[in-house]
């Protein structure tokens, strides 16, 4: 498999994180949708990341759905998300909120680097849903008593939320030093501690 984009996106982070914790063999193009516009559009016209190439040359678009393949071919009892049920929904609801996040914090980042003038009032609606978000996961994150989010070990919710903490971190140090999630601060932490973490980490490099 190949897997393509720059592991500074929370998007492209978290389906190299699940390979990584799968196990399975892929090679990595770290293609930039700015400078290597042309070449992502081969695989994706909206030119955008991740994008899984498989050995038969199909190309999976999109974060969730390259998930739910990789999911696939680990099998029920391997998969990191519950296959049917209440744990499902809840899961796919973290993460739903985590790329969501990850939407906001981005949109955040083209506001400012991209445009000559910029929108007091786009910004201020993307740092309330931004708050809002991180809110609203670190109570969910709370009322767990296990030490990862859907019980002892590690899932997509997990993944999902640690890799949109870091990129908060790193693209938005500001809002990061509210210090407002110290639950879910201290889970990415342990999270990214893990060999699986490690070996995916780029600094974040802002479009230019």
């Amino acid at each position: 498999m190949i897997l393509i984009g720059q592991y500074d996106s929370p998007f492209v982070r978290r389906v190299a994180v699940a390979v990584q914790l799968y196990g399975f063999p892929y090679e990595h193009r770290p293609w930039s949708t700015f400078s290597d516009a042309d070449q992502v559009a081969v695989y994706n016209p909206l030119r955008r990341v991740p994008i899984l190439v498989l050995d038969d040359g199909e190309a999976l678009i999109e974060s969730g759905a390259i998930l739910d393949h990789l999911d696939e071919r680990a099998g029920p009892a391997a998969a990191l998300i519950a296959g049917v049920g209440a744990e499902r929904r809840a899961a796919l609801k973290v993460c739903a909120l985590a790329t969501g996040l990850c939407d906001k914090m981005v949109s955040l980042i083209y506001e400012r680097v991209l445009h000559e003038t910029v929108s007091p009032a786009w910004i201020s609606r993307c740092e309330t849903q931004i708050g809002g978000v991180l809110d609203t996961l670190e109570a969910l994150k709370a009322a767990r008593q296990t030490p990862f989010w859907f019980g002892e070990t590690i899932g997509h919710a997990d993944v999902a939320v640690t890799c949109a903490l870091r990129f908060l971190a790193e693209a938005h140090p500001p809002i990061h030093r509210l210090g407002r999630w110290p639950t879910l601060t201290a889970h990415a932490e342990g999270c990214e501690r893990s060999p699986a973490f490690a070996a995916v980490v780029q600094s974040f490099d802002p479009p230019s």
